[in-house]
C-alpha cells in the first residue's frame, strides 16, 4: 500500500499546488473561514467519509476514512486560518482579499493534507485503521479552535494525533522534530490601574498612575532574572504602555498589555503567580486599585517522546527522494493550538523545510513577503503518509 500511496502523491503534486494557490488568493482570517470551509467539504462531498461541520467554536472540519483493516485510530491536523497582513509578494496567485494573508503556510498545510486524505480514501480498503482528518480553523487568533474541537469529544479514541508545520529556516526536503516540550506557551496579560488625577504643580493632591505603571513594568522583569531558574526559559513584554496625556497632568490611569512565553506549565504556573503577587503589591505600595485580566492563550506544546520517536524512525527510514533530511530542531518560543491536541492525546508536531530555492535568508512566518518553495507540500505528504503507513 505504501508504495502505490507515494506514486499517488507523485502523481498528485501538482494539484497540491493548485489548491494552495486557489487559497493563498482567497484567505479569509481566524473565525470568518466561512468559504474556505465550503471548499474543504465539497472536495469530501461524494466520497466514501464521514464528515461533521461546524466542530468546535468555528468552522472545524472532521473527516472520518474508516480504513479496511483493524488498526489504530489517528488523527492529522491542519489548520486553514490566514492572518491580518497586507501581501507584498510579487506571485501571480497573490491574495485578492486587501488586507488578508496566507502568511504563515496554512494554505499549504489545507493542500497537501486534502490531497493526502483523498489518496487514503482511494486505499481505504487497504488501510489498516482509522483516519480522523482534523480541518481546523482558527489557529491564529486565541482562544483557536483546537481547544473547541478537543471539547467536542469527536476525537475521543484517538490513539495519537499529527501535525506538522512549514518553516524557511531549512529548504524543502529537510524534516524537523523535537521531542518533549518543544513550543512555547502563551498568556496575554492586560492591566488598568486607577489612580488619582491631578495638575503638575500639585503632586501631593494627586495619584500618579504613571509611576505606579512605570514600576510595575520594572518589578515584572525580575520574575525572569530572579524568580526563574537559569535553566528554564520564560519570557515577559510589556506591548503596550497607553499613558499619554498633557505634559502638566498627572494622569488619574494607564492601561499595560503584555505577554508571556514558557516552555513548561511550571514556568507558566511560576510567572502566573508572580505577576499577579506584584500586582497585589503596586496597589499595596502606591495606594491605586489595579484591574488585571491575565488569559493564558495557548499550554506549550509537548510532543510525546515515544510518539516522536515513531515518527522519526518512520522518516529516517523512507527511501522516498524528497525527503532529503531528517534532523533535531531546537525549541521554538512561538506558541501553536496543536498544544491542545497534545495535551489531551499522544501527539507528534513536527516540521517542513520551505525555503524558496536560491534564497539565503528566507522572509519567516507571519511577513508580508512570506513565499514558499511549493517542493514542500510534496515532501509534507510523503512524510505524514510514512507516518500513517507505519501505523
Amino acid at each position: 500500500m505504501k508504495e502505490q500511496l507515494m506514486k499517488m502523491l507523485e502523481q498528485r503534486k501538482d494539484e497540491m499546488i493548485q489548491i494552495r494557490r486557489h487559497l493563498h488568493e482567497n484567505p479569509e482570517l481566524s473565525f470568518q473561514e466561512e468559504k474556505t470551509a465550503q471548499y474543504i467539504v465539497d472536495f469530501y462531498n461524494g466520497k466514501d467519509v464521514e464528515i461533521q461541520t461546524n466542530v468546535g467554536n468555528g468552522y472545524g472540519i472532521i473527516v472520518t476514512i474508516k480504513g479496511g483493516k483493524p488498526g489504530k485510530t489517528i488523527g492529522l491536523r491542519a489548520d486553514f486560518d490566514a492572518l491580518p497582513i497586507h501581501e507584498e509578494t510579487d506571485v501571480p496567485f497573490k491574495s485578492k482579499n486587501e488586507g488578508v494573508m496566507h502568511a504563515c503556510g496554512h494554505d499549504a498545510h489545507t493542500a497537501y493534507l486534502l490531497v493526502l486524505a483523498d489518496c487514503l480514501i482511494e486505499l481505504k480498503d487497504e488501510l489498516a485503521g482509522t483516519i480522523k482528518v482534523i480541518h481546523q480553523h482558527a489557529e491564529e487568533v486565541p482562544p483557536g479552535g483546537a481547544k473547541s474541537m478537543v471539547e467536542s469529544g469527536l476525537l475521543d479514541g484517538v490513539d495519537a494525533v499529527y501535525g506538522i508545520h512549514l518553516f524557511p529556516t531549512d529548504p524543502a526536503g529537510v524534516v524537523g522534530y523535537h521531542s518533549g516540550y518543544s513550543m512555547a506557551g502563551r498568556t496575554y496579560f492586560n492591566l488598568k490601574i486607577q489612580g488619582v488625577g491631578g495638575h503638575g504643580s500639585s503632586p501631593h493632591l494627586a495619584n500618579d498612575a504613571i509611576v505606579a505603571g512605570a514600576h510595575f513594568v520594572t518589578a515584572i522583569q525580575t520574575i525572569v532574572s530572579r524568580r526563574l531558574d537559569p535553566f528554564s526559559m520564560g519570557v515577559i513584554t510589556i506591548g503596550s504602555f497607553d499613558g499619554k496625556g498633557q505634559f502638566n497632568v498627572i494622569k488619574d490611569s494607564v492601561e499595560l498589555e503584555g505577554d508571556v512565553r514558557y516552555m513548561t506549565t511550571e514556568v507558566q504556573e511560576l510567572i502566573d503567580k508572580e505577576v499577579h503577587r506584584i500586582t497585589k503589591g503596586i496597589e499595596e505600595e502606591f495606594g491605586v486599585k489595579c484591574e488585571l485580566d491575565y488569559v493564558s492563550d495557548y499550554p506549550p506544546l509537548f510532543n510525546d517522546p515515544e510518539i516522536t520517536a515513531g515518527v522519526v524512525a518512520a522518516l529516517q527510514s523512507s527511501t522516498e527522494p524528497e525527503i532529503t533530511s531528517v534532523k533535531e530542531f531546537p525549541m521554538f518560543s512561538g506558541s501553536e493550538d496543536f498544544a491542545y491536541y497534545a495535551a489531551k492525546y499522544p501527539a507528534c508536531f513536527f516540521y517542513i523545510g520551505c525555503k524558496p530555492k536560491g534564497v539565503e535568508k528566507a522572509y519567516f512566518n507571519h511577513h508580508p513577503k512570506w513565499d514558499i518553495d511549493e517542493d514542500a507540500l510534496l515532501v509534507a505528504a510523503k512524510a505524514v503518509a510514512e507516518v500513517v503507513c507505519r501505523g
